[in-house]
């Protein structure tokens, strides 16, 4: 059984230890997502109001009230339909870059963004750059289990063409994501493939099987062979590995789904009178369930192997979610993350 996790939405500042100094504020990009710049200028001062410090990066003349919070001027957005590589590169003044810079340079110790996907990692990867030995980053989403607990999907979208020994770093990084963020003392590593048996799949995946098998990944991987689509959102592991092109077509298809059959449930409560009475009584008992599904709950995703910590947060993100990335971020930085994933990594015998 996995640990049960501490949800971004659980602050827990009175129960920290004091730090022997303050920490570094975290650099939020202000100008990316559907609802920037206002809501998430909110959402930074919530996260300001319970103790987290934040820098907000944009357009000071777009930002509106701020309150006391800290501005790095940037003119410049990426927006959703830039092309990632080439806005990094001609949009040096853009809040994303600015953030990422405010990482690589000292003067915060992360980066959050709810914009443009591709143009976050870009910017992390050029300015923060990567951890010795890494090959490529990933991308670290955590996928919701009915009746508590999360597993952590790697990667869910940053590299669509994958090498065997990427997965095997996938596994390290993604087991030290589940220790750090989820508190599973030995997560179990298991292979995304099309059937349970070591014989199933692509090259890539029997490759990467064989590899993982041997013990590739290190000591620290407990590695439990393939699994299918649908131990996703089971107890029955707590890390999935796949390529980025696989693993963002199973998180689209798992959110598009989880969508379809939430809409459907509310349309059949609200079908009648009588539908419509019970759903009165059933609605404080869904309540959490819904509220766990909810991907605001958990803040985003981790851009995990470059040198910094990367949270990127939905398009959509609002005032909640963008507090509880700020804290996922917090939390990141304050438990070592980088220096876990670093260490996670060395420990393998595969590059």
């Amino acid at each position: 059984m996995s640990a049960s996790p501490v949800s971004a939405d659980e602050d827990t500042d009175q129960e920290r230890a004091p730090q022997s100094q303050p920490m570094l504020p975290v650099a939020l990009d202000a100008m990316g997502g559907d609802r920037a710049p206002d809501e998430i200028v909110e959402g930074a001062r919530q996260a300001a109001a319970l103790g987290i410090p934040v820098l907000l990066v944009g357009d000071p003349d777009r930002l509106g009230d701020v309150g006391d919070l800290p501005i790095q001027p940037a003119r410049e957005v990426i927006s959703m339909h830039d092309d990632a590589a080439q806005g990094v590169r001609r949009k040096k003044d853009s809040s994303l870059v600015r953030a990422a810079e405010a990482v690589r340079d000292g003067r915060a110790s992360a980066m959050v963004s709810a914009g443009n996907t591709g143009a976050t990692m870009a910017s992390a990867l050029f300015r923060m750059g990567r951890l010795p030995g890494v090959a490529r980053p990933a991308i670290a989403t955590p996928i919701p289990v009915p009746g508590g607990g999360y597993t952590v999907l790697i990667d869910a979208g940053a590299n669509s063409e994958c090498a065997p020994a990427w997965l095997v770093q996938f596994a390290q990084m993604g087991s030290a994501f589940s220790r750090l963020r989820f508190g599973v003392a030995d997560p179990r590593v298991g292979l995304l493939s099309i059937g349970e048996e070591a014989s199933k799949g692509n090259t890539l995946v029997k490759e990467a099987h064989a590899l993982l098998a041997s013990g590739a990944a290190g000591p620290n991987v407990k590695f439990i062979g393939n699994v299918e689509g649908r131990d996703i959102m089971s107890d029955a592991v707590d890390v999935v590995v796949t390529d980025g092109f696989t693993g963002n077509v199973a998180l689209k298809a798992l959110e598009g789904g989880l969508k379809l059959v939430i809409g459907a449930i509310i349309d059949v409560m609200m079908s009648t009178e009588e539908t419509r009475a019970a759903s009165k009584v059933l609605l404080p008992a869904l309540a959490p369930l819904a509220d766990q599904f909810d991907a605001d709950t958990y803040g985003g995703a981790m851009l995990l192997g470059v040198n910094g910590v990367c949270i990127i947060s939905h398009g959509s993100s609002g005032p909640k979610a963008i507090v509880n990335a700020l804290k996922v971020a917090r939390d990141s930085v304050q438990g070592g993350m980088v220096e876990q994933v670093k260490a996670a990594v060395a420990a393998g015998g595969v590059t």
